[in-house]
């Protein structure tokens, strides 16, 4: 037997989880990216110990996405983005989040959420960053070699990619704001 149930938070909710974005946020203003990241991917190795809802599980794979945006060096997130997305990453390393993950169920509930939020604010960055594996992963099938491969070689047409991604992300998050400059950040503040 399962159980569905929906969960609609208003904007004094959502509020809830701002706050503690940017209290993360701030504990994490001096910390070096990779120690976020490190933090950020030990809550994914926690989660094969622990029994999570399937719903929750989802919403993992979306902040493995995030720690790869960043540490994909292929990539080569520029710095202005990176910080944007490191400073999402920031509530998966702090220890002290809004539920703690050892509670039963719902222990993680609370990253998943964040996780929504944060995919939602992170949309262009995230859209880019598949169109790029797509495509590096397309080209390395077609040359018959391994992806991670193109990635030490940085050839050419590689990198003519990658530039295109990060430019088909700013022109997505100016357009998925109203355009015009107008877009403000919710959940993050760059440092």
């Amino acid at each position: 037997m399962s159980l569905d149930i929906t969960i609609q938070l208003d904007d004094a909710d959502l509020d809830h989880f701002v706050e503690a974005m940017r209290r993360a946020q701030s504990k994490a203003a001096d910390v070096p990216a990779e120690t976020i990241l490190q933090a950020a991917s030990k809550l994914l190795d926690t989660v094969p110990n622990v029994r999570v809802p399937h719903f929750i599980e989802d919403r993992l794979g979306k902040l493995d996405t995030m720690i790869q945006l960043v540490a994909d060096e292929g990539y080569g997130l520029p710095d202005e983005d990176r910080k944007r997305v490191l400073s999402c990453l920031a509530y998966f390393a702090d220890p002290h989040d809004i539920i703690p993950d050892n509670v039963p169920v719902i222990g993680f509930l609370d990253d998943a959420i964040m996780i929504e939020l944060c995919v939602r604010e992170l949309r262009p960055e995230i859209e880019a960053y598949s169109d790029f594996v797509l495509y590096r992963n397309q080209e390395a099938a077609r040359r018959g070699v391994d992806p991670v491969e193109l990635k030490a070689q940085r050839v050419d047409w590689l990198e003519t990619r990658r530039l295109e991604a990060h430019e088909t992300m700013r022109k997505r998050r100016r357009d998925g704001y109203g355009g015009g400059g107008g877009w403000q950040p919710t959940l993050f503040r760059t440092r």
